[in-house]
């Protein structure tokens, strides 16, 4: 029904029916305006111009079309180096996180070394104290002994002396002889 409408319309409005005289006539300028517009199209048609625009729209379909596969082969090459990159990325963070543990373990096992070294020095510091105080002990008992028997013998000597003749005196000197003779024979 539309098409009826729409085919009536354009016959009633027609530039054939609007102008005055005869519609085949040279004097009818729409009359001369359709013969130009016929010979156009039969021009355009003679040298394949819609055959050429269609080609040429095609080719730059293909045109297109090719940008759009580079273009989805670039965003996907881009992808996949920005998908490498974050991995190279999370490996750099992950082996610097190894290296600052790493660090960290080594530095907790020379302070612990250190730490020993430092008890294995004061033990030996206090081991080498100790044998001095020892030393000491030993070198101060040694000199009250020796200083004791000085003077014990200074008293026994002065005993002895105040105490012993001269007779008995010799008799021990002889008694002393004879004991060295049995111990060294």
């Amino acid at each position: 029904m539309r098409g009826l409408i729409y085919s009536s319309s354009v016959l009633i409005a027609s530039p054939a029916l609007a102008a005055s005289g005869p519609f085949v006539s040279l004097r009818n300028t729409d009359f001369i305006v359709l013969l130009a517009f016929i010979a156009f199209i039969g021009v355009l048609a003679y040298f394949k111009v819609p055959s050429l625009i269609g080609s040429m729209l095609d080719k730059r379909a293909n045109t297109i079309r090719n940008e759009l596969d580079e273009a989805r082969k670039l965003r996907e090459e881009a992808q996949s180096i920005f998908a490498s990159y974050e991995r190279r990325q999370k490996e750099i963070e992950e082996q610097a996180a190894r290296i600052v543990e790493s660090a960290r373990k080594e530095a907790e096992a020379e302070a612990e070394k250190a730490r020993a070294a430092l008890d294995v020095t004061v033990s030996r510091r206090l081991a080498a104290a100790e044998e001095q105080i020892a030393s000491a002990q030993a070198s101060a008992e040694r000199e009250v002994r020796d200083k004791a028997v000085t003077v014990a013998v200074a008293a026994a000597k002065s005993v002895l002396s105040t105490q012993m003749s001269a007779s008995m005196a010799k008799g021990l000197i002889e008694e002393s002889i004879k004991d060295v003779e049995t111990k060294l024979h």
